[in-house]
């Protein structure tokens, strides 16, 4: 069984890499593609590599080894990325909602509105806020004690769980874990629900049949990957505890670890004629090179 997983697992973490990566370098390569909507999805290829590289690796090690431990430190770098990278893609899709709600309210004034620089502000601030978040959290951990070697009950060290084998009290880490999921999670949502009330209420208007089926085209992918994102991380992390739920969650954490990064790529990018066509001129090229 454990072989079967181990295969199943390379193998999606294997087409992660690849679709992820050729979005990655397809933006990189051509000019058409140079735009905000693409500037943040290329982010979001970062960030979808980058965390499934965080966990997969070591959960594939577990699979083939009859002892499967972490050691501290490997913990506590898997912890930090977990939090960084799953902190940072919420904020990037909000970056992306309200890009979506210029281009579709403000199309006149969007290229003003998202220049280069707003664009780039908002992609570090992302980065930084998520960043300093995961470093707080982290070192409140660190002032917890340990009793010895300890059982994780998850898949990967994931801090609700690490934090249930510490030997000290840890209402402190509840707090800011609780207070920055709905900083993360419950205002982003509120402020994508509001754009997208707006967006509709624009799309309704357009005139042209053409125009408003390619934007709800648009929309329609990116509130697919929030309504599946958002979905489980606040199941994951704003739902009350349970021993009945923890084995829940542990399953949750694990299908968004595998699908997520592979959601992404395939519903904003590898169906898009956009990308299709980039993919074509950037082979073609290559091709008479």
């Amino acid at each position: 069984m454990e072989l079967l997983l181990f295969v199943i697992f390379s193998l999606l973490y294997t087409f992660n890499l690849l679709a992820n990566g050729m979005i990655l370098g397809l933006i990189c390569l051509d000019p058409r593609l140079h735009t905000p909507m693409y500037y943040f999805l290329s982010h979001l290829a970062i960030i979808d590599m980058s965390y499934a590289s965080s966990n997969l690796p070591n959960l594939l090690a577990n699979l083939v080894k009859h002892r499967k431990t972490i050691s501290f430190v490997l913990c506590i770098m898997q912890m930090i990325f977990n939090l960084n990278f799953a902190s940072i893609e919420c904020l990037i899709l909000v970056v992306m909602s309200y890009d979506r709600y210029v281009a579709i309210c403000h199309p006149l004034q969007y290229t003003v509105i998202m220049n280069w620089r707003v664009c780039t502000v908002l992609a570090v601030a992302s980065w930084a806020c998520a960043f300093s978040m995961a470093l707080v959290q982290v070192s409140l951990f660190l002032r917890l004690p340990f009793c010895g070697p300890q059982k994780v009950n998850h898949f990967f060290c994931e801090i609700q769980s690490v934090l249930k084998v510490t030997c000290g009290e840890t209402w402190i880490n509840d707090i800011f874990l609780f207070a920055e999921g709905v900083f993360i999670l419950v205002g982003p949502l509120s402020l994508m629900l509001v754009s997208y009330v707006h967006i509709l209420w624009a799309i309704l208007k357009i005139q042209s049949k053409e125009g408003r089926k390619k934007a709800f085209s648009t929309c329609s992918s990116h509130l697919c990957v929030v309504g599946f994102y958002f979905g489980i991380a606040m199941v994951v992390y704003l739902v009350p505890e349970s021993s009945q739920r923890d084995e829940q969650k542990k399953i949750l954490f694990l299908f968004y670890t595998l699908f997520n990064p592979l959601l992404n790529p395939l519903v904003y990018s590898l169906r898009n004629a956009q990308v299709k066509a980039a993919f074509h001129r950037v082979f073609h090229k290559q091709r008479t090179m």
